[in-house]
């Protein structure tokens, strides 16, 4: 596995035990932009993507795209951040880092894990921010990771999928739009992509954290 990062896993080792213990984290947006698991980009990309930054010159600057050893360079330093983190809480998983889709990806895989997970995956996001965070504090550039334990994402991903399409046919069927519950950028990105890719209907959010939600209606 890569160097320790500068980050050290006992820095938010009382943060982390308070939300494994206690109970969720607060939710927190990703790039969201979207995040797919096996194809995505889930990321969460995040809900929007960002606008460009402009130079002082006023031309816009053209970020390098990171190449696949820089993605996983960043997977590798969120493994080893992971890994400290399962040994001061004492907890076992097989840690899995990798490249999918143009990200760098970390799976966490084993049992009794739930804990890390949280409720809808509160701690889940919490574990990735500060994950991200020890990679930003390593290499100086933001990270897009994705971390997933005990599949999680992907079971996630499932359900949203069925939400989507009921929430679709509502709006075919009736014609209101249809609000959905609130959801992190993940949650989002996933109901995004699925209504994205049907006829009839289209999706935006509104609102603003935490609760930010995902609105259903017929597109023009």
């Amino acid at each position: 596995m890569s160097e320790t990062t500068n980050a050290s896993p006992a820095d938010n080792a009382d943060e982390i035990e308070a939300a494994a213990g206690a109970g969720p984290a607060v939710d927190r947006d990703d790039e969201i932009e979207e995040v797919e698991l096996g194809s995505e980009s889930d990321e969460e990309p995040e809900d929007e993507e960002p606008e460009d930054e402009e130079s002082e010159d006023g031309d816009e600057e053209e970020e390098r795209a990171p190449s696949e050893n820089d993605l996983f360079r960043e997977s590798e330093i969120a493994a080893d951040y992971i890994e400290g983190l399962l040994d001061i809480l004492d907890y076992d998983g097989d840690i899995d880092e990798m490249v999918q889709s143009g990200r760098p990806l970390v799976e966490v895989v084993g049992s009794g894990l739930q804990n890390l997970v949280g409720s809808r995956g509160s701690t889940l996001e919490a574990l990735q921010e500060l994950s991200r965070l020890a990679i930003y504090r390593q290499t100086g550039s933001p990270s897009r990771l994705l971390l997933d334990v005990g599949g999680f994402r992907a079971t996630r991903r499932k359900e949203l999928t069925a939400v989507a399409k009921n929430a679709a046919e509502r709006v075919k069927e009736h014609g209101d739009p249809v609000r959905l519950e609130p959801m992190s950028a993940f949650e989002r990105k996933c109901v995004h992509d699925v209504i994205n890719a049907m006829s009839g209907v289209e999706s935006e959010s509104e609102g603003v954290e935490p609760s930010r939600r995902i609105v259903v209606r017929r597109s023009n």
